[in-house]
Order: structure tokens, then C-alpha cells, then sequence
């Protein structure tokens, strides 16, 4: 448990005074029972033994005064941990999101949507609301047990000591808890992830369980995972919830003792019965709130569990990383890929051996079948991954000598699907740069083939494009996208399937705004359509994740029997 609070303290110390105040604030309200029940004493002696309401008027009152406090101690308390608890929160999500976004593509690969929502976001709710609410009601409650206890050995030292060790030995079952909760709380993490999954792919596969009429089979698939969320928290209740019973039966047990023994000793006048009714009184709100503590202790508990998967995240490295000393890279005059291979899976191979020196200016085109690697070999260009064996070299120096900011500043992607962020035009070209003028962002467009389309629209470079550019067509998205690597101004641009998805006339726009962005820059171009890039200076054919030719467009189809010359004379024939 110290090992998890070390990991929220950091983020308590921006509010520890109200954190504090509100800790201090429990103290008095713990005490208060104390006191009520201590006052019980006085009262019920003069009232059963001496028959007399004299000087005991005040106390009742005392009684209603001292609830009040407490309870307005208790809502200012219940507003300091909000306030605070709040606050923590929004940090941790803060620091967890900065976290989320150093990681490489690597790791999304192998994460679903619903979990990195549930370990980024909703495990910060659980670690701060659920220890923070808890912590408030374990420090009232350790006050108050500790003056219970005192108002307990004040009245009768002899009840004292069986009230004491039955509370003890009702608090033993919590013990077990902690191991068993552990275990469903893993798996319940990975099932509300799944849920969190259906969502996403119910928003945005929208279209295709419209058009495959999938709303039954994901019905079907989202209920199979409620039901496993469901069995699991039933399993929960199995395991944890008997905590409860044994702790009120235990509970029972201690009273029933201290009515019989306290019974022979108001008898025997070893204690009055003021004693007995202050020392039940104490022994009640003593004994209470342990019939409950089952529950506030599981949420503490998952609390805690939250925490250590959160320090997991933040102790977890990216795996693509700046070294010690780098370089900061300011132009790209020449790229050189020396015996590179890589995989995604150990042991196998998506890239094999690849050699190529590229100058500047320079167009080179990839072609190959599907799943040949040409995506993965530009995407090992901006370092999205690191090559396994070999290593790429720009001017000369290996790629992880560079800073990676400085690096990937210095490559443009447009891809065949491009990503576009939910706010305006003008925020989807911009995006991070600072103090660009309408006029180069008009410029932009220009190029991009898309500045009448903006001119066209009411609210212009201000208009909104949904989210993922949902308001927008396919070839505006990638003219859009276009737009930014203009703005981007990169000496490398890699161009992954463009115009795959566009038709025709979409194509021939799109095309357009890609030879304004070819200009003066290193280009790759990974294209399936081989009538655009007929004009590349080099054709490198990839195969297995091997070149297996190499060559302009008219050199590779001399050989009739290339691998190039069959893919052109079968695409060739098929759009005859």
C-alpha cells in the first residue's frame, strides 16, 4: 500500500493544504462520537439512579449542537476531497495522456481502443475518487475508533477487553480479500475494455453494420461480453461478499457478551448504569461501521490495484526513444537503407536485406503485391519502428543519432487514409505551427487543388469538418491532407496509396495536387495504380520483402518476363 501511495503523492503535493485541512477535519468529526457517547453517562446516573432532570438539560442540547458540527464538518470535508480529488485526477489523466502519446505505433498495434481508454482514463477515476473518498472515511473512522475505545476502557475496563479483541478478530477476514480481489480485478479490467471496444467499433464501423447488416451479430458479440463482465463481478460478490456476515455474526458475538457480563456487573454495582448505557452506546457506533467496512475496504482495494496499474504504465518505456547525445537534423540530402531487415513478430522476416541509396530529389516508387512490405518500409523511414537488423542513414549518419522531433519534421506523409481532427479547416492544415498567416495557408490549398472549395464554402478556412472529416469527400480529406505537407514544407515526402481509394475524376484532382508536392523534394511513392508513376526515376519492386528489380518504368518492362512487366500487362489488360 506504500508502495502506491508513492506514486499519488506527487500529485496530492500541489493541494496538500486543502488535502491536509480536510485529514484535520476528520479528526474532530471521529471524536465527536466519542463525546456523545461519553456525555450519556452523567446523564442517564442522574436521571435512573438519582431520579433528577437537574443539570442535565444542557446535555440533549449539547447533543444536537455537537451533530450539527459534525455534520458540517463532514460536508466541508466531503467538498476539500472533491475539490482536491478532482484536481488529482485531472492531473494524472493529463500525465497519463502525455504518456499515451510518446508511445510508438508498436504499441497501438497491439492495444484495442477500449483498453487504452479504460488504462488511461478510466483507471485515473478509479485511483483517485475511490482512495481519496475511502482515505477520508479511514481517517474519521481511526479517530473515532481510537476514542471509542477510550470511552470503552473509561466506563469498563473488563467489557473493554472483549469488546476489543472480538472488533480485531472481525476486521481478520479483510486480510483474504486483497490476493482473490487481485485476480477478477485483472480480468474485469480486460472484459471493460472489450466493452469500451464495442462502442468505438459500433461508431465508427457505422457504415459497414449498416451495409453487411451486422447490428444482430454485434448484439450478439456484445452481449457474450456483458455476460463475462457480469459473471466476473458475481464471482466478486462470491469471494468478497461474505466478509460481511462473518463480520456481523462476529459482531454479535461481542455484544451478546458484553450484555451478559455487563449485566452480572451493574448487578454486582462494579458499574452504574450510566457506565452501561455510555459503553453500549460507544460499543454500537464502535461495531457499525465494521459490519460495512467489507465494502469500503474492496474499494480501496481496487483503488489500489488501479494505482499499480497506472505506475506500470508510467514505468513503461516507448520503445522508440532519443538517445543520450543526438543530432538535430536540418535537411535530408541523402538516404541510405544498408542490409535492413525487420519484423513485427520475432523470427519472421517482413523485410529482408534491403539495400538502397536514395539522393535528393529523387522520385522512387515501390510496387509489389499486397503484404510485400512496402508500407512497412516507409514506415521505418520517420522511425515509426526500429529496423531489427542493418540500419538507415540520412547524410551519412544513422537514423537513431537523430532527434526524433528534428527528424520527423523533416518527412511529409500523406496516407491513403488520412487522418483529420474534428474543428475547422484552418485547424486540420495548421495543426501545430504557430503564427501562419491566411495567406500561406490559402497558398497551401492552392497547390493542394482545394483553395475554390474553401473559397466556396461560407465560413471559409473557419468551416467545420466533423469529426474525421466526416462532412468532407474522399478526395477533399486527401487534398486536405495534401495541404498540410505543403504547409509542413519537408525535404522528404512519402506518398502511401494516395489516390487508391478515390475515383477517377477524384484522382486525376488529387493527382495534380500530388505533382505540385513532388516538386524539388525526395519522394516515395507506394502506389497499386502503376499509370502514376510511370515518370518515377526509380521503380523498386518489393517481393516478399525483398527489391527483386529495380528500374525506371521503360528499363523494367524490357525484361517481358519481370515481375514488373507482369504486374503492368495484368493491370494494363484489366483496365482495357
Amino acid at each position: 500500500m506504500l508502495k502506491n501511495l508513492k506514486t499519488i503523492l506527487p500529485y496530492i503535493k500541489p493541494y496538500w493544504f486543502r488535502a491536509t485541512l480536510a485529514a484535520l477535519l476528520s479528526i474532530p468529526v471521529g471524536g465527536m462520537d466519542a463525546a456523545i457517547a461519553l456525555a450519556l453517562k452523567p446523564y442517564m446516573d442522574i436521571i435512573l439512579i438519582q431520579k433528577s432532570i437537574t443539570n442535565t438539560s444542557y446535555i440533549p442540547a449539547l447533543i444536537v449542537l455537537g451533530a450539527l458540527t459534525q455534520g458540517l464538518l463532514i460536508y466541508s470535508i466531503s467538498y476539500l476531497n472533491t475539490w482536491v480529488g478532482g484536481k488529482i485526477t485531472n492531473d494524472l489523466k493529463s500525465k497519463l495522456f502525455d504518456k499515451l502519446i510518446t508511445f510508438d505505433p508498436g504499441y497501438f498495434d497491439k492495444s484495442s481502443s477500449g483498453e487504452i481508454i479504460y488504462r488511461f482514463n478510466t483507471d485515473a477515476d478509479l485511483a483517485c475518487s475511490g482512495l481519496l473518498t475511502n482515505t477520508r472515511l479511514f481517517l474519521t473512522r481511526a479517530v473515532s475508533t481510537i476514542s471509542l475505545i477510550g470511552v470503552l476502557f473509561y466506563n469498563s475496563w473488563k467489557l473493554a477487553i472483549i469488546s476489543v479483541i472480538v472488533f480485531f478478530v472481525a476486521l481478520f477476514p479483510l486480510t483474504l480479500v486483497r490476493k482473490k480481489l487481485k485476480e477478477l480485478m485483472n480480468k474485469t479490467v480486460v472484459s471493460g475494455s472489450k466493452v469500451v471496444t464495442h462502442y468505438n467499433e459500433a461508431f465508427s464501423g457505422n457504415r459497414v453494420v449498416t451495409s453487411y447488416n451486422l447490428a444482430e451479430h454485434l448484439g450478439q458479440n456484445f452481449k457474450k461480453t456483458l455476460g463475462s463482465v457480469f459473471s466476473l463481478n458475481i464471482k466478486m460478490i462470491q469471494r468478497t461478499g461474505i466478509i460481511s456476515p462473518i463480520m456481523h455474526f462476529i459482531v454479535s458475538i461481542g455484544i451478546a457478551s458484553v450484555i451478559w457480563l455487563g449485566s452480572y456487573l451493574i448487578i454486582n454495582d462494579e458499574i452504574t448504569p450510566g457506565n452501561f448505557v455510555s459503553f453500549i452506546t460507544a460499543l454500537l457506533m464502535l461495531y457499525t461501521p465494521v459490519k460495512s467496512i467489507g465494502n469500503n475496504f474492496n474499494s480501496i482495494q481496487i483503488s489500489l490495484l488501479a494505482l499499480e496499474r497506472i505506475e506500470k504504465v508510467m514505468n513503461q518505456t516507448p520503445l522508440i526513444t532519443n538517445i543520450d547525445e543526438t543530432i538535430i537534423l536540418n535537411k535530408i540530402s541523402e538516404i541510405e537503407l544498408k542490409n535492413v531487415s525487420f519484423q513485427y513478430v520475432q523470427n519472421k522476416n517482413v523485410l529482408k536485406n534491403i539495400n538502397l541509396k536514395v539522393k535528393a530529389g529523387e522520385t522512387i516508387a515501390l510496387v509489389g503485391s499486397s503484404g510485400g512490405g512496402k508500407t512497412t518500409f516507409v514506415n521505418l523511414l520517420p522511425r515509426f519502428y526500429d529496423v531489427t537488423d542493418g540500419g538507415i542513414f540520412y547524410n551519412g549518419i544513422n537514423i537513431k543519432n537523430y532527434e526524433l522531433k528534428s527528424l520527423r519534421e523533416n518527412i511529409a506523409i500523406v496516407f491513403q487514409d488520412n487522418f483529420l481532427f474534428s474543428g475547422t479547416i484552418r485547424e486540420n492544415v495548421v495543426l501545430n505551427k504557430k503564427n501562419i498567416s491566411d495567406d500561406k495557408i490559402f497558398k497551401a490549398l492552392q497547390d493542394a487543388c482545394l483553395d475554390d472549395f474553401v473559397y466556396s464554402l461560407d465560413k471559409g478556412l473557419d468551416s467545420q469538418i466533423g469529426e474525421r472529416g466526416v462532412l468532407l469527400s474522399g478526395g477533399q480529406k486527401q487534398r486536405l491532407a495534401i495541404a498540410r505537407a505543403f504547409l509542413k514544407n519537408a525535404s522528404v515526402v512519402i506518398l502511401d496509396e494516395a489516390t487508391s481509394a478515390l475515383d477517377n475524376k477524384s484522382e486525376a484532382i488529387v493527382q495534380k495536387a500530388i505533382e505540385n508536392l513532388m516538386k524539388d523534394r525526395t519522394v516515395f511513392i507506394i502506389a497499386h495504380r502503376l499509370s502514376t508513376i510511370q515518370n518515377a526515376d526509380r521503380i523498386i519492386v518489393i517481393n516478399e520483402g525483398s527489391i527483386v528489380e529495380e528500374g525506371s518504368h521503360s528499363d523494367l518492362l524490357k525484361n517481358e518476363y519481370s515481375t514488373y512487366s507482369s504486374l503492368y500487362k495484368t493491370q494494363f489488360q484489366t483496365q482495357k
